[in-house]
């Protein structure tokens, strides 16, 4: 295909199909009017609607036999679950990580009840009684519905995992050996980040061990200082008079001026360890592989466990996806192209005419269209690459709701997974379960204001008895609870994820809604990196519907729990439907009091803490030795970064900061990186006297050296384990009584940012 050919198909596909936008938006709003007018038929009392209404109801206080609670006590209904609950506590003992059998057992398991529980709730547990209700009880199940479907498709696709690392281990042979060597350029798109943080990634790239290289950089700002950079540090640099179509059209603008056969893709914040062309080139031995991708990891830590005060327990978020999801969607063929981090290959790029431009989510949608072609996508389960998450809350909003309009826009254009030509049904399927997971945010806020039905309306949803309840969801909800970290390889609790998704949802939930109706009313905005804050900054515009459900839940909590005590008083000499009454506000106040814990956390979540630096401090261990005039010090790193090291001395007598001290020759014996810094404060840590050091400006080859030890080893980037639930509770409830800005971090650690590796 030619350049000419290229262009042409990119500015037809940067047009979207003028018809189906209102399509599918006229099917949405034609969906919603059916519901509305069948609703206000039923509230009006019409005879057929009523009737119909009334037969459903009907059925539903006469349930078939086998969804009927079993003539046994109270106690032995908890038998299945007491059961299930100590054989997949077993498996999980035999197997502490998901294997093949034992994960079938587990998810088998888990499908069966779900499944269990779907049709217990849809055949039994609807109060239809009322119009009022009814709407409320129908709209409850909906949501459940959206997300248990979300959840079943997942369920399903866990049963075929993928991991290819010892895969890449016997592919890597030939890269390393030189039999398999295809030439290679490094994209970094730029739009405005700081100089700084693109020098590092340029540096990472250029330290990559893999001789056919060649690194550019591609400008989307046309910035003099950039192109200064790319030539001081010896790499190629593109731009282009224009933005068109955001980084797609600046990563098509390079295809037809560049030549590698695979092209690497980092986004600007993005630096790779020194072997990551080694264990990923490989795989494209095989043609029909096209794509590559490796998952993103991140150095800092993101704004909702910083703000907390939980930045060395929580994992951050990106963890579940790349940890759980990546891998199942490798299984079912339908990896997931996430704009960084991944090796693409040139003569299919081709094929396709280049990078999607027709939506935010250019990344996605070029993988589907990779796929339909008939060419396979690669997940390589390795962090050989860690950038910058977002920075603060405000970023990470922006950066969530950009990903959910990207993603969504499937539905209006031709690269829809669920329609485009090619794919196989497993992979629609999968692709599906990614599209209804930004619905759910629209259940997590339904979930808000179901409770305050309960107080406010007088509504009673949910019709069940507690053996009901016992005999049909306790065995679902405790085993789900039980297998949801171990599932997810320990990447996130259940209660940890239910608050990572609580803080954004009402304005996901706000987007999915605009999106449906106005696919493509905004445009691309950039995730701002390398910001510092020197104090705590409230988020009014992401707290202001927080703050709203904070106070109905309060007041809906005092009076379910004051109309709980009341009626509770007189519950034996009231009718079976007061007394359903009564049972409904006290799941109603236990369900308020659960939402006010979560949505205080959520608002301690949106109060950014002060970040005093955009450089980050890692926890490294390094043999030092420091020269101040003629005596030596030596002793071992503590944290250490572009900027500065902490050391640990092995003797005391270390000269206190003056200005008289002349600069200090440190010295990293291990690395053989030697350094010129001020003495900035001394001080003790366990009973070891400490000295932190800044460093004085560099030599271009000393920034060099000083990089790759900091960003570029193999290995480096640790897998984290997320705390299991009860100290997840734990762990927020402290945040929640003791929250950072009154008393500090809730962990013990350094007054500067610090970075495991």
């Amino acid at each position: 295909m030619t350049t000419s050919e290229i262009r042409r198909q990119q500015v037809s596909r940067s047009r979207p199909a003028p018809m189906r936008p209102q399509l599918t938006t006229l099917i949405l709003l034609s969906v919603v009017a059916i519901a509305f007018v069948i609703v206000a038929l039923w509230f009006a009392g019409q005879g057929t609607i009523s009737k119909i209404f009334a037969q459903i109801n009907a059925i539903q206080q006469n349930p078939p036999l086998w969804l009927e609670v079993p003539m046994v006590t109270g106690q032995y209904l908890l038998v299945p679950t007491v059961a299930l609950f100590l054989l997949v506590m077993g498996v999980m003992a035999l197997s502490p990580r998901p294997r093949p059998w034992s994960r079938t057992v587990v998810v088998t398991i888990l499908l069966v009840l779900t499944v269990r529980y779907v049709l217990w709730r849809v055949a039994s547990t609807l109060n239809l009684n009322t119009p009022l209700n009814g709407v409320f009880s129908l709209g409850l199940l909906f949501l459940e519905l959206l997300m248990l479907s979300s959840a079943i498709i997942q369920l399903t696709l866990m049963l075929k995992v993928r991991d290819r690392r010892s895969e890449a281990d016997a592919l890597s042979q030939a890269v390393q050996t030189g039999q398999y060597t295809p030439t290679v350029d490094i994209f970094i798109p730029t739009y405005n980040e700081p100089a700084f943080i693109l020098k590092r990634t340029v540096i990472g790239c250029q330290a990559i061990d893999y001789p056919a290289k060649t690194v550019y950089l591609l400008d989307d700002t046309r910035r003099p200082e950039i192109q200064a950079l790319a030539a001081d540090l010896g790499c190629e640099y593109i731009t282009r008079p224009d933005n068109r179509h955001a980084k797609a059209g600046n990563l098509n603008n390079a295809l037809p001026r560049t030549t590698g056969e695979l092209i690497v893709v980092f986004d600007a914040d993005f630096v790779p360890t020194r072997n990551f062309l080694i264990r990923t080139v490989g795989f494209f031995q095989d043609p029909q592989v096209a794509l590559v991708q490796t998952p993103q990891t991140f150095y800092n830590t993101d704004p909702i466990a910083y703000n907390l005060g939980l930045e060395d327990v929580l994992t951050p978020e990106e963890e579940v996806f790349y940890r759980q999801i990546q891998p199942i969607r490798d299984g079912a063929g339908s990896v997931i192209c996430s704009g960084t981090s991944f090796v693409v290959r040139r003569s299919v790029l081709d094929e396709i005419g280049g990078f999607v431009t027709d939506s935010l989510s250019e990344d996605y949608f070029t993988g589907i269209r990779i796929s339909a072609q008939g060419y396979r996508l690669v997940y390589l389960d390795e962090k050989l690459s860690a950038g910058l998450a977002a920075e603060n809350i405000a970023s990470h909003a922006l950066q969530r709701l950009r990903w959910a309009q990207g993603t969504l826009q499937a539905f209006f254009i031709q690269a829809n997974p669920l329609t485009i030509r090619g794919l196989r049904p497993l992979q629609r399927l999968a692709h599906l379960e990614g599209l209804l997971h930004w619905f759910t945010s629209i259940s997590r806020v339904g979930y808000l204001l179901m409770p305050l039905a309960y107080s406010f309306l007088g509504v009673i949803p949910l019709r069940a008895t507690a053996a009901e309840l016992m005999y049909f969801f306790l065995p679902y909800y405790l085993v789900q609870l039980a297998v949801f970290s171990w599932l997810n390889y320990r990447s996130r609790s259940a209660v940890l994820s239910d608050i990572y998704s609580l803080a954004l949802a009402v304005p996901l939930a706000a987007t999915v809604v605009k999106v449906m109706l106005n696919p493509f009313s905004k445009g691309f905005k950039v995730t701002p990196k390398g910001t510092a804050s020197d104090r705590f900054t409230f988020n009014w515009n992401l707290a202001a519907p927080i703050l709203i459900f904070f106070v109905l839940t309060a007041i809906s909590l005092w009076v379910n729990l004051g109309m709980c005590m009341i009626k509770g008083a007189w519950q034996q000499t009231v009718t079976p439907e007061e007394a359903m009454v009564v049972k409904g506000i006290g799941l109603g106040w236990l369900w308020s009091l659960y939402n006010l814990m979560m949505l205080g956390i959520a608002l301690l979540i949106l109060l950014d803490a002060p970040r005093p630096s955009p450089y980050e401090w890692f926890d490294l261990r390094r043999t030092v030795r420091l020269q101040v005039g003629d005596r030596s010090f030596y002793g071992i790193t503590t944290m250490i970064s572009e900027v500065g090291a902490e050391v640990a001395l092995t003797q005391a007598g270390f000269p206190p900061p003056s200005p008289d001290l002349p600069p200090v020759q440190i010295e990293l014996l291990e690395e053989s990186l030697t350094l010129w810094g001020l003495v900035e404060r001394t001080g003790t840590s366990d009973e070891f006297p400490t000295v932190r050091i800044l460093f004085e400006e560099m030599s271009l080859e000393q920034q060099r050296r000083l990089v790759e030890v900091l960003f570029c080893r193999p290995g480096q980037w640790k897998t984290r384990q997320s705390p299991g639930e009860f100290q997840s509770l734990w762990l927020l409830l402290r945040a929640l009584l003791k929250p950072r800005v009154l008393f500090g971090r809730n962990a013990d650690v350094s007054p500067v940012p610090v970075a495991k590796v």
